[in-house]
């Protein structure tokens, strides 16, 4: 056969257009099939194998077309029919017209991807593709189905738990519940909100409890794709409550790829407690802890206290139990001489019970810094709290607000602020602690935008509000700093803020005005607790030294680590420096052996 007469014989034999028909098919089949599988939780083998069958398919489909042909009668071997039997023309016919409604298809899913799904892809942050940011996820809120709507904290406690255990894992980034919260649970706008919480993926759930049966229901998206990766309805008995979370945070570390340690596996295998009724009351008892006032924090204690009665050697409610008393006096809910002692034993306590707690190391640790000052201890815990759960934002946020800054390490101090945000972006504490960071370094323009976008987050956070207040008044503007100290005495009866605004006052001249909030503090004073510091500031912007360090000196005696530990980088107590009593109270606080480069000068 002639090389002509040959092609003639494919064109006559539509092997050409089978060849054209199969890879257009083929393409789109392969195409197809990487979106839709995923949402199926079809495993990564399944895709590739496809793609090879179809390979492997494309000559077999070319000898057939070459070797066969379709008659009324049916398929025949070309070499068998009779010229008046073939209908090769209309066969060719019917495959141009399969040819074009396959590219047609072809185009139109090609002109969804470029114009529909792109986009959704463009809305997550640059590194999306990196291995890092494939293995990103944020759990959100899990849905209450429960008949008694008061098992609310029930539902939460049950995401708080999955999300603990995944934190534990360092080759995946996990965002804090702070910033988690702000969703509710089968959103509509996933990429948007993978995009404010930098994450590629989303866990979502719901919780169903009646009496001792738990229904728990939980599905991984992929918000750049919207594909369900795995998906998964546990129905259990209370007392295995603690198997699904652990099943369902190893699952999701394997479907996201990502490595285990031992010790993780371990970590995220532990069973807390054998108690349930003990695991109900932790989950109240963090129901409470979470919502951050003095109250809350009061009945948080209450409920791990009951919790470690069910249970003796519950050691998460013992490091629980720490970290509530440690934030009390931040919420003006106690003086830290009473506060932090009842923090330091549940902190040992949980401790003696289980060494691997990362929350009680860093409830240990802030202890260590704030009431002992001890900041080289501090550091140290911190840093084993880390090892242990390296995407708790809290604890890098602790590290850098307490132990670095107080130690002038102001660079690393905002390096790991700057994590912790990663971690927690839409926490206002952390979003404000950030501008902090950067006014120690004397960066005073990013702290204060920093600062001003947190209060865009929102207003009515009074915390913010006094810190731009402290920037702007280093920046030198006074007015501002003036109205910024006002909105947030307005906003809470913290008496830190007032006392900035009297030292304020005071360096001012405004005397009068100076004096009014020195005896509204002491008034105070003798109604609740309120930090001596505040008192010191006052007389400082008064110009009287020595009154303002003989409260100084009560600070000390108070344990307010709080207000003291940043004693050589607070701008507040500059015109003290060089004074032989404060060189010698900021001696007992920081070391100056251990005060490292970075600190705000004088």
């Amino acid at each position: 056969m002639s090389e002509r007469n040959f092609f003639s014989e494919l064109k006559r034999r539509n092997v050409v257009r089978m060849a054209g028909l199969y890879l257009i098919g083929a393409w789109l089949l392969v195409q197809v099939a990487g979106t839709v599988l995923p949402m199926f939780g079809a495993p990564d083998w399944l895709p590739r194998s496809i793609v090879i069958l179809l390979a492997i398919g494309f000559i077999p489909a070319l000898i057939f077309s070459w070797v066969f042909e379709l008659t009324p009668e049916g398929l025949k071997r070309d070499e068998d029919v009779r010229p008046e039997q073939s209908i090769a023309p209309q066969t060719a016919r019917r495959m141009n017209h399969m040819i074009i409604a396959v590219l047609v298809l072809a185009l139109g899913y090609f002109a969804i991807d470029k114009f529909v799904l792109a986009p959704r892809r463009a809305v997550m942050p640059n590194d999306t593709s990196s291995a890092i940011g494939a293995k990103s996820i944020a759990v959100l809120p899990f849905e209450n189905l429960s008949d008694d709507k008061a098992n609310a904290y029930f539902a939460e406690g049950v995401q708080d738990e999955i999300l603990t255990r995944l934190a534990k894992v360092a080759d995946l980034k996990v965002i804090s519940r702070t910033s988690t919260q702000h969703f509710k649970s089968s959103p509509d706008n996933l990429p948007q909100i993978a995009k404010q919480l930098g994450v590629i993926n989303i866990l979502e759930g719901s919780v169903q409890k009646s009496n001792d049966q738990v229904r728990v229901n939980v599905q991984l998206i992929n918000a750049l794709t919207d594909a369900h990766l795995w998906a998964d309805i546990y129905d259990r008995k209370l007392t295995d409550l603690f198997a699904v979370e652990s099943d369902i945070a190893k699952t999701i570390a394997d479907t996201l790829q990502a490595k285990l340690t031992g010790s993780e596996k371990i970590s995220i295998a532990k069973t807390p407690t054998a108690n349930p009724e003990a695991y109900e009351l932790y989950l109240k008892g963090r129901f409470f802890w979470n919502k951050r006032t003095a109250a809350h924090l009061r009945k948080s204690t209450e409920y791990f206290d009951q919790a470690i009665e069910k249970d003796p050697n519950y050691a998460l409610a013992y490091a629980a139990l720490a970290q509530a008393w440690l934030l009390l006096p931040a919420y003006n809910g106690g003086a830290p001489k009473d506060c932090f002692p009842q923090a330091e034993s549940a902190a040992k306590k949980a401790l003696a019970l289980d060494d691997n707690s990362a929350d009680a190391h860093a409830a240990l640790a802030a202890v260590k810094g704030l009431y002992h000052f001890d900041l080289a201890g501090s550091i140290a815990e911190y840093e084993r709290a880390l090892q242990l759960n390296p995407n708790d934002a809290t604890t890098h946020h602790w590290l850098a607000n307490e132990a670095l800054a107080a130690t002038g390490q102001t660079e690393r101090e905002i390096s790991e602020m700057k994590r912790a945000l990663e971690l927690d972006p839409l926490s206002l504490i952390i979003n404000t602690n950030v501008g902090v960071a950067y006014f120690h370094a004397r960066r005073f323009n990013e702290a204060i935008a920093q600062l001003r976008k947190t209060v865009e987050m929102d207003p009515g956070f009074y915390f913010v509000h006094y810190n731009l207040g402290q920037a702007l008044e280093l920046k030198g503007s006074i007015p501002e700093a003036i109205a910024e100290y006002q909105k947030a005495i307005a906003l809470n009866d913290d008496p830190y803020p007032l006392g900035l605004l009297g030292h304020l006052y005071g360096t001012l001249g405004r005397k009068d005005e100076a004096q009014q909030i020195l005896e509204r503090l002491r008034g105070a004073r003798k109604q609740r607790y309120v930090q001596a510091y505040c008192l010191a500031a006052v007389y400082l912007g008064l110009g009287d030294h020595n009154e303002a360090l003989n409260w100084l000196d009560e600070s000390y005696r108070e344990r307010d680590g709080f207000s003291l530990q940043s004693i050589r980088i607070d701008p507040v107590l500059v015109p003290l420096h060089g004074d032989p009593r404060f060189e010698a109270l900021a001696e007992k606080i920081v070391p100056a052996a251990n005060f490292g480069r970075g600190a705000m000068p004088k």
